[in-house]
């Protein structure tokens, strides 16, 4: 695939947001090269970033403070050559954020979602020049960490974007839209398929964390959170991974992205996903998990799409794929 044909799609969890500066107007080593050596690098098209704790501030927050995340906002666009958006501050202070390249993408809105979330989704609307009248809705995502109950009511609250696509709709006169969302889910892919191991409940020492992250059963085991996954593929949603793993023979594409380092929380996981609509799936050519040990606890998720398979998607060229039918 040319460079020409591909839209690069990215995701990465910056643990931190790469630390605070240590004097005012002094970048953190880390965040300088999480920017400079892994995002700029891979020149992604939309990439959506997580916790970016010292890039955006509440409103009632001290000058110097506002100062300080304006500083870096703007350091970041700067470097990646991208137009940035961020959410607001929400329940927990870890934002979220999306930067898109203009040339790519040189028609956008934004959209808030203040409310429901620990983390309010960056939720950006994106038209390409070769479909103009059809709006690509995406969002980064940040569910909540410890919550399941909560989780499950913020994957409800984006199916809202998701049911603008109306997947099922097979009318070829009806309203065309496309859906990508990316996020840290903080809970688990449906087993079926995966190729990491479910977790084993019964050997996971950190209790909390279990708490966090499993379903206590009437006989005492413990089952894995997989709620989010479950909403996204029942309401027609698919997992670029898992294309890239089924269609595409990518079983790397699967690997863990978070965990590596926690002690007592059954081991590396695979929580960092992203989900596109029924068409737009289909133009995924190469999913890779790249390995930013030493900068993150996260590791990135790069998703690239062909270009030309992406427009046929959009205007509808080509058949809607069924839901769940990746999970195999």
């Amino acid at each position: 695939m040319s460079m020409q044909d591909r839209v690069r799609l990215m995701l990465w969890n910056l643990e931190r947001d790469g630390g605070p500066e240590s004097q005012p107007g002094i970048l953190p080593t880390r965040w300088r090269q999480g920017y400079e050596e892994v995002l700029k690098p891979q020149q992604p098209d939309w990439l959506a970033m997580l916790e970016l704790k010292y890039s955006q501030t509440r409103p009632d927050a001290p000058l110097a403070e506002k100062r300080a995340a304006q500083r870096r906002f703007d350091a970041a666009q700067q470097i990646l050559g991208m137009r940035g958006f961020r959410a607001a501050v929400g329940q927990r202070a870890n934002p979220t954020g999306v930067f898109i390249r203009e040339r790519v993408f040189p028609s956008f809105r934004q959209r808030h979602h203040p409310v429901g979330h620990s983390a309010p989704p960056t939720h950006v609307e994106l038209w390409l020049p070769d479909a103009p009248t059809v709006p690509i809705l995406t969002a980064s995502f940040h569910n909540a960490f410890c919550n399941p109950a909560q989780r499950r009511s913020e994957a409800m609250d984006l199916t809202e974007l998701v049911d603008k696509v109306k997947a099922h709709h097979t009318d070829p006169a009806g309203d065309r839209t496309a859906c990508w969302l990316f996020g840290d889910t903080n809970e688990y892919p449906v087993p079926v398929g995966e190729q990491v191991p479910a977790i084993d409940w019964s050997r996971v020492t950190d209790v909390v964390h279990r708490r966090h992250r499993a379903i206590k059963q009437p006989d005492g085991t413990w089952v894995s959170c997989t709620a989010v996954d479950e909403i996204m593929h029942d309401c027609g949603m698919h997992d670029p991974a898992r294309w890239a793993a089924r269609r595409l023979g990518q079983t790397t594409a699967l690997a863990a992205t978070a965990g590596h380092a926690a002690a007592g929380q059954g081991g590396p996981r695979r929580i960092d996903r992203g989900y596109l609509d029924a068409w737009s799936v289909q133009a995924v050519e190469d999913v890779r998990v790249l390995d930013t040990t030493g900068l993150s606890d996260h590791h990135a998720v790069i998703v690239d799409l062909s270009r030309r398979k992406l427009i046929e998607g959009l205007h509808r060229r080509t058949s809607a794929i069924a839901p769940w039918s990746l999970v195999v």
